[in-house]
C-alpha cells in the first residue's frame, strides 16, 4: 500500500514545516531517546507484564528486524488485531521502525470484517491472538485463508500453539540481546511523511472507509492533545478504550511522546479500573460518558484511592450535566470533553481552567494548531449561534481515504478543508457545540430536528440512565422521534410521565411520539450509542403496531 496519485499537497507539506507542526523524527525516535534515556523507567503495564522503556525497543526492534527478515516493505501491510496488551504496542512500534504501513482494527471484529480489512488492504502479514474472550481467532482464520491468498505470514500470541504458527509471544519475552543488522534496519526507518498506518472507519452506511495517515498526521494528533491535557513524563495513562480502535492507539503514542507510563486494561471493568488507578497511581484516562456512569454505580465508590487522578476526558457523546455534576462530587480531578474523529485526530476540547459545569454541552475551542470553520449548504461561514456542517484543517488531518476517490471529493473543499459530516455551532466565545451528525438529521413535516437536543433533556429526568432518539419512517410526516431508554435499576417510566417532563423543556415538535424501554443501547467498543442498530430494534418491536 503506497499513499496513492496524486501525493501530497506540497503547499500542506511546507506549511505544516514551517509551522514546525511537521517535523522529520518519528515515534521511533522517540522511543529509542526514551530507551537510551530512561531504560528502566516503567513504559507498559498489562496485567502480564511490565515493560521499562529499555525492554520496549528491544522487544519493537527485535520484531521489526523480524519482518525485515520476512521481506516486508512499504508496499506491504500488517494488520493488526489485539486487544490491549503490551504486545500490541510492541507490534506498532516494529512495524513503524521497518518502515512498513500497519491497519490495526479491533479484537471483536469476526469472518466478515476481517475478510474485508485484509482483502481491501492487501495486508501481507496478520498478528492475533489464538483465543479472546472465549472466541477461537484460529478457527476464523482457518475459514479466511482460501479467501486471502495475499496473507503470507500469521503471527499468533496464544498458548499451546500448533506448530505451523509464528509465537509472536514466545519470540518477544525470549531473554537475550537478539543478533540484530542496525545498520540495515536505521536505513529502513520511515521519513515522518511516509505513510504510517491505514484504519477503517465505522462503516455504518455500508462498507467502511480506509483513511490513511503518515507518522506526521498521526503524531501530530498525540503531541496536540499532550500538550492541552497536560501530559509529561511523570503521567500514568490508564486505556482501557480499545486499542484496536484509534483513541486507543493514540493514547499508546501519547505516552512514548510523553516518556510515561500506560496501564493497559484487557476489558473496561469498573470496579477493576478504580482499583488500577489507586496502585498504579494513574493520572489520567479517556473514556466515553457510560464508563463514568459504570464508576459512578460500583458500590463503596468512596474506599477507592483515587487521589492520584488529575484529568478525565471525554468524548463521543455529550456527557450529562448530572453526570459531571456527580463525577465533580465523587471522583477528584478534573474533567474535559474533547472532539475527534479518526481522520482528524483531535479538533478541540475543554480547557482545564473550564467549569465543566459551565461548558457541559460543549467540546471546547478549537485547538490552536487546528482550524474549525461550521459552514451552511451554501459553503459559506456561519455566523455565530447558526448550525452548519463542521469543516476541519490542520496539520492532523488525513491525507485522505484509499483507493476511495469519490469520497474524497465529497469529504476535501477545493483549498482542502475536510467535512465532518458532523453539525454544529460555534458562539460567540469560539466554543463548539455538537448538535448531531448530519445524517441522524430527523425531519419531521418539514421541521429539522437534531437527536442530541432532546437526548441532553431526557438525561435530565431523574428515573433515565442512559438515553438515545431516533426517527422512524411515517408515511404522512416523513418521520417520526422515538425516545428510547435505559431506567435506572428499579425505576420504571411512562410516556405520559415522560411528556410531562419534556414539555415545557423543548419545542412541542420535537416531543417524542414513541417510547421504547429498553435493557441497554447498542454501543461501539468506545461507548458511542450505535443508531442504525438501535433504529432496527425499535423498528422491529413496532412491527406488531
Amino acid at each position: 500500500m503506497r499513499i496513492p496519485d496524486p501525493p501530497i499537497d506540497p503547499a500542506r507539506i511546507a506549511q505544516f514545516m514551517g509551522e514546525g507542526y511537521w517535523v522529520e523524527t518519528t515515534s521511533n525516535d522517540a522511543l529509542e531517546q526514551r530507551a537510551r534515556g530512561t531504560p528502566d523507567k516503567l513504559a507498559i503495564a498489562d496485567g502480564r507484564v511490565r515493560l521499562g522503556y529499555g525492554e520496549y525497543y528491544r522487544r519493537a526492534e527485535r520484531l521489526a528486524a523480524h519482518f525485515v527478515a520476512l521481506g516486508l516493505g512499504a508496499d506491504d501491510v500488517i494488520a493488526i488485531q489485539l486487544p490491549n496488551w503490551s504486545e500490541f504496542a510492541v507490534a506498532v512500534n516494529s512495524a513503524m521502525l521497518a518502515g512498513i504501513p500497519f491497519c490495526q482494527f479491533h479484537s471483536d471484529f469476526r469472518s466478515r470484517e476481517v475478510e474485508f480489512i485484509l482483502r481491501f488492504t492487501g495486508a501481507s502479514a496478520l498478528i492475533l491472538p489464538s483465543r479472546f474472550r472465549r472466541f477461537d481467532y484460529l478457527d476464523m482464520l482457518a475459514g479466511l485463508r482460501p479467501k486471502v491468498p495475499q496473507l503470507r505470514h500469521v503471527m499468533v500470541i496464544g498458548e499451546d500453539l500448533p506448530a505451523e504458527f509464528f509465537d509472536l509471544r514466545g519470540f518477544l519475552d525470549a531473554p537475550g540481546e537478539p543478533a540484530i543488522d542496525r545498520e540495515k534496519l536505521h536505513r529502513r526507518r520511515p521519513r515522518a511523511n511516509d505513510l504510517a498506518r491505514t484504519a477503517f472507519t465505522s462503516g455504518t452506511t455500508g462498507d467502511p472507509k480506509a483513511v490513511l495517515h503518515l507518522h506526521n498526521t498521526t503524531n501530530c494528533a498525540a503531541r496536540f492533545v499532550n500538550e492541552g491535557h497536560r501530559i509529561n513524563s511523570d503521567s500514568v495513562l490508564l486505556a482501557f478504550l480499545p486499542v484496536g480502535l484509534n483513541w486507543g492507539l493514540l493514547n499508546v503514542l501519547q505516552a512514548v511522546f510523553a516518556g510515561c507510563t500506560i496501564v493497559l486494561q484487557e476489558v473496561f471493568d469498573a470496579e477493576k479500573a478504580l482499583g488500577l488507578i489507586g496502585r498504579e497511581r494513574v493520572t489520567h484516562f479517556c473514556c466515553a460518558p457510560a464508563h463514568l456512569v459504570s464508576m459512578l454505580n460500583v458500590p463503596d465508590l468512596g474506599r477507592y484511592d483515587l487521589s492520584s487522578l488529575q484529568v478525565m476526558t471525554t468524548g463521543g457523546a455529550s456527557c450529562p450535566i448530572e453526570v459531571i455534576r456527580e463525577v465533580r462530587a465523587r471522583i477528584p480531578g478534573h474533567l474535559i470533553e474533547l472532539y475527534g474523529m479518526l481522520e482528524c485526530g483531535f479538533q478541540s476540547h475543554t480547557r482545564i481552567e473550564d467549569d465543566p459545569e459551565e461548558v457541559c454541552g460543549l467540546v471546547g475551542r478549537p485547538l490552536r494548531q487546528m482550524g474549525i470553520r461550521v459552514v451552511g449548504d451554501d459553503g459559506r461561514d456561519c455566523p455565530p449561534g447558526i448550525a452548519g456542517e463542521i469543516l476541519t484543517y490542520g496539520p492532523s488531518v488525513t491525507i485522505g481515504y484509499y483507493n476511495n476517490s469519490d469520497a474524497n471529493a465529497r469529504s476535501f473543499s477545493a483549498d482542502g478543508w475536510f467535512a465532518t459530516g458532523d453539525i454544529g455551532i460555534l458562539d460567540t466565545r469560539g466554543y463548539l457545540k455538537i448538535i448531531d451528525r448530519k445524517k441522524e438529521l430527523i425531519i419531521r413535516g418539514g421541521a429539522n430536528i437534531y437527536p442530541r437536543e432532546i437526548e441532553e433533556v431526557l438525561y435530565q429526568h431523574p428515573k433515565v440512565l442512559e438515553a438515545a432518539a431516533v426517527g422512524v419512517p411515517d408515511p404522512r410526516l416523513g418521520e417520526r422521534v422515538c425516545a428510547c431508554i435505559v431506567s435506572r435499576p428499579g425505576e420504571s417510566l411512562s410516556f405520559e410521565e415522560l411528556i410531562a417532563f419534556l414539555k415545557d423543556k423543548i419545542a412541542t415538535y420535537k416531543l417524542p411520539e414513541f417510547l421504547r424501554l429498553l435493557d441497554a443501547l447498542p454501543r461501539t467498543p468506545t461507548g458511542k450509542v450505535q443508531k442504525g442498530p438501535l433504529r432496527d430494534i425499535v423498528l422491529e418491536r413496532m412491527r406488531p403496531e
